[in-house]
Parts: structure tokens; C-alpha cells; sequence
């Protein structure tokens, strides 16, 4: 029940996703961010459509992303990819109003309305979202940061081509796609996570084996049920919420969870 619920997420924002590029973005050419504002610029500026371009410009990310990242997480991604980029086939592409800044301003909200839905259901954009999380997994940087960095590469990309006023609509477009984001699903943000479970062990593995995270297993006893198990802690990143959800749900459907907030975590964070 939860996978048919999490699909239908990810295929309702991905079509407003590409309404939102079809509708507000690129008929002012303003772009998006990424891959994604690559595949758009080539669009523009050949008779194939945006969304034939997303799904090309996407296959090497997909690629490294599914060695680096895994299955469930790559096939959410592909699954989005391919419905927004339908979308965008069929959606035609209409000035809604002829203001660019409105434009600019009201698409990048809904940009980041949807891709924040998307995250945090486990899927992704594709592009620099893929290339950010393999990126992070060996170094520490936000990637909030790291992600707008790799965007900027489009905003110059289409002063070039099209007109710097332009670049900066993208520019601001980007940014409040960015801070939209931030409110829908917290990237960066340090997790404590608690699960009491008597398939501890079961549960220890899948969790090694899927995260780059290492876990603290301690012994339980059921003050009401007085049943022995065991208690596993970690600290986890708030994009990783929805996979650790999916995982304990498949191993253990009834074991108790506790997720909270953490102001600091000093020492190793991931496993050497």
C-alpha cells in the first residue's frame, strides 16, 4: 500500500513539474537548474523537444547513480524523470502571463513544491541531485550548496545564449526553488533515529548494507510486553528518511521508531 501511494507522489508532482516548466519557465526561457536546464537551453535552441533531451542528459547520471546510490532510489528517479518528460511532450507550451519576473517567480515556487515532494518520497530529479548525494557521500558539504553550484553552471550558460536579463530570472528562479525545497524537505538537516525491533539483527544488516552510516545495537526489554530485543541508533541525514522508513517497514512492519532532531554531531559520521 505504501509503494502504489509513494508512486502516485512522485507521478503527481512530476506532471506539475513539467506544467511548470511547459507553463511558466520556458516560455520566457527561463531555465532550471542542472541537467534539467541543459536539457531546456537544447531544447530551445533545437526542434527536439526538453523532455527527449532530460531523459538523454540523464542516462550517464543514472548510471553511476545506481552503483553508487542503489536500486530503489535510482528507479524512483527514472520513474520521475520519465514521467515528467512525458508530461512535457503533451503539455503544451503556454505564456500564462507575459510578465517574466511573475513567471520566474511563481515557476520556481512550483518547481520547488514538486521536487520537494519528489525527495521526499526517495526520488530525485535526476542530474545534479544524483551527482550531489554521490558527491556527498564522501565529503560532508550541504547539498543545498553543493547543488546550486552546479546550477549556476546553466545561469551563465544561458547569458550566453539567450540575454544576461534572462540568466538572472534563472538565476532568481533557481534560488527560489532552492529555498522552497529547503521548507518541503530539509536536506541537510542531522537525524537521530531509535528503532526498537526484535529482528535486530536482520534489521542491522539491511540498514549497513543500504546506507553509508554506521549503527550503535544495544539490548532491550519490554517493560509492558517483557520481551527481549534490541534498540539500534543512528544519525542519519534527512534526505535518507524516506529509504530507512521504506527498509524498516520491509523488514520489521511493527517495530517502534523515534525520530528526532539533532543539533550537532561531532566525531564519524559515516563508516570509514
Amino acid at each position: 500500500m505504501y509503494h502504489l501511494y509513494k508512486y502516485a507522489v512522485l507521478f503527481v508532482f512530476s506532471v506539475v513539474l513539467g506544467f511548470a516548466f511547459n507553463m511558466f519557465l520556458l516560455p520566457h526561457e527561463v531555465l532550471s537548474g542542472g541537467v534539467t536546464g541543459l536539457a531546456m537551453i537544447f531544447g530551445l535552441l533545437s526542434p527536439i523537444n526538453s523532455g527527449i533531451w532530460l531523459v538523454i542528459f540523464n542516462i550517464p547520471v543514472f548510471m553511476i547513480g545506481w552503483i553508487r546510490l542503489g536500486k530503489e532510489f535510482i528507479v524512483n528517479s527514472i520513474f520521475s524523470v520519465f514521467i515528467t518528460s512525458l508530461s512535457m511532450q503533451y503539455i503544451p507550451v503556454l505564456e500564462i502571463t507575459d510578465d517574466a519576473l511573475l513567471s520566474a517567480v511563481f515557476g520556481g515556487v512550483i518547481v520547488g513544491v514538486s521536487i520537494g515532494f519528489i525527495v521526499r518520497f526517495y526520488g530525485s530529479t535526476g542530474g545534479a541531485d544524483i551527482i550531489g548525494l554521490v558527491v556527498t557521500q564522501k565529503h560532508d558539504i550541504p547539498l543545498g550548496v553543493l547543488i546550486f553550484g552546479i546550477n549556476s553552471i546553466v545561469v551563465f550558460v544561458s547569458g550566453f545564449f539567450f540575454s544576461w536579463e534572462l540568466a538572472l530570472y534563472t538565476m532568481a528562479s533557481i534560488y527560489i526553488t532552492g529555498v522552497v525545497i529547503d521548507r518541503v524537505h530539509t536536506r541537510h538537516v542531522k537525524l537521530n533515529l531509535m528503532v526498537v525491533t526484535h529482528k535486530g539483527e536482520e534489521l542491522k544488516n539491511e540498514l549497513i548494507a543500504n546506507l553509508i552510516r554506521g549503527i550503535t545495537v544495544m539490548n532491550g526489554y519490554g517493560a509492558y510486553s517483557n520481551n527481549e530485543n534490541k534498540v539500534l541508533y543512528t544519525v542519519i541525514t534527512r534526505y535518507e528518511l524516506a529509504l530507512v522508513k521504506s527498509l524498516i517497514k520491509n523488514v520489521d512492519p511493527n517495530a517502534f521508531v523515534s525520530v528526532s532532531e539533532t543539533a550537532e554531531v561531532i566525531g564519524n559520521f559515516r563508516k570509514s
